[in-house]
């Protein structure tokens, strides 16, 4: 059994020299997991597990969320970090909180997102997308392609 909750719900509080902190984001409500990248991997990109590799290799390796004509299911979650090159650990954010993750310019706030145009980044979903949505857009995305997501996670 595992508990990879928070639930301390105050938003600010004081340090011990009486200076105020936004608790919101000294916590950042999310569950982290270090995996292996299997090529480079720039921070803010959607990961996906590696079925390119063999046996248990394939949940601890992710590669950049590939495209899928209805949303891909591999989506494990944002890098929270890049990845020079294949081998390196990368940390993900597997269900949580997440500024500046790759999202297509405009795509509204409260959208339920899921990578597939763009490898790397996430759209609003579609009536044709059949893969569970990764997570939701929490502002309207900005034209840099990015915008603040809550990752859903997925119950395994």
């Amino acid at each position: 059994m595992s508990r990879s909750g928070l639930s301390y719900l105050e938003k600010t509080s004081e340090d011990v020299f009486g200076t105020s902190i936004d608790i919101p984001s000294a916590l950042n409500r999310r569950t982290v997991e270090v995996f292996l990248a299997g090529a480079a991997i720039a921070a803010g990109d959607w990961v996906a597990l590696d079925i390119g590799e063999a046996g248990s290799a394939r949940v601890i390796q992710v590669v950049q969320a590939s495209t899928a004509a209805n949303g891909n299911a591999l989506v494990v979650g944002v890098a929270l970090e890049a990845a020079a090159a294949a081998g390196a650990k990368l940390t993900v954010c597997t269900r949580g909180y997440v500024e500046g993750a790759n999202v297509t310019a405009a795509t509204a706030a409260g959208a339920a997102l899921v990578v597939d145009a763009t490898a790397g980044r996430a759209d609003a979903i579609v009536a044709g997308d059949i893969a569970p949505p990764c997570g939701v857009s929490l502002e309207t995305a900005g034209g840099g392609n990015t915008a603040d997501v809550y990752v859903y996670g997925l119950a395994v």
